[in-house]
């Protein structure tokens, strides 16, 4: 599950570190609610406890792990409000970036686009998320920097790694892959009409494949979300 790290490179061994965790956590390698130990995780890297100490105090701050002095060190659990919450904000960000790129996009970025939707159809007979998942995060990675919206995908992925999980969990079961690569080929077709009202229509429509998910996944993997309020159930209905 986890490989020994190479020393060597430009990246720090606690970034490479901090990467392969957030990774394992996402694809449920680590499930929600499981303990880790510092120990462990150094062993299994190859590395010194003090790069994995960094890595799960970076993982805390994104909301993936609790650290409990004196009793431990878990993975978080799923949080339906702040899948919600992160998704609005995403929404926002994304939309933007969308509409910025029908107006801006230059036509290599756009066929760009279409190779990684292109992509996607060749892996989705596999019905492996683990194969889907890097080129998904390849189109809207490619969307925001093909219109210089770098900071903006930083800021998009700083803050989806709970959003990441239930995507992850829903995949391919709840949410065929076709539906969401349709949805892709949809976004890019806007985009190349140049047409702003429908590229962000299209992106809304993508963004919130996960609402209808979510409430399916909670119901039938209950272990592994956070009890949320009556309220919450209510809204989302």
């Amino acid at each position: 599950m986890l490989n020994p790290i190479s020393q060597d490179g430009p990246e720090s061994v606690a970034s490479r570190v901090f990467k392969e965790l957030r990774s394992a956590i996402v694809e449920m390698a680590f499930r929600p609610g499981q303990a880790l130990s510092e120990k462990d995780v150094a062993d299994r890297f190859g590395v010194s406890r003090q790069p994995v100490r960094e890595a799960f105090i970076k993982l805390s701050e994104a909301g993936l792990l609790s650290i409990r002095p004196q009793r431990g060190t878990y993975v978080v659990k799923i949080s339906a409000r702040q899948v919600y919450d992160v998704r609005f904000v995403r929404e926002a960000v994304e939309v933007a970036v969308v509409r910025k790129a029908a107006l801006e996009l230059p036509g290599s970025a756009v066929r760009a686009l279409r190779e990684t939707v292109n992509a996607q159809r060749k892996v989705a007979s596999d019905e492996r998320p683990d194969r889907f998942f890097p080129l998904d995060e390849a189109f809207h990675r490619g969307l925001a920097l093909g219109v210089g919206c770098e900071y903006a995908w930083h800021v998009v992925e700083d803050m989806k790694a709970q959003m990441d999980r239930v995507r992850y969990l829903s995949l391919p079961e709840a949410t065929p892959l076709s539906r969401l690569i349709d949805q892709h080929e949809a976004i890019v077709d806007a985009i190349a009409a140049h047409d702003p009202a429908g590229a962000e229509a299209a992106m809304r429509t993508h963004l919130s494949e996960i609402l209808t998910s979510l409430p399916t996944l909670a119901e039938r993997f209950p272990d592994l979300f956070e009890p949320e309020p009556s309220d919450l159930a209510e809204s989302a209905a």
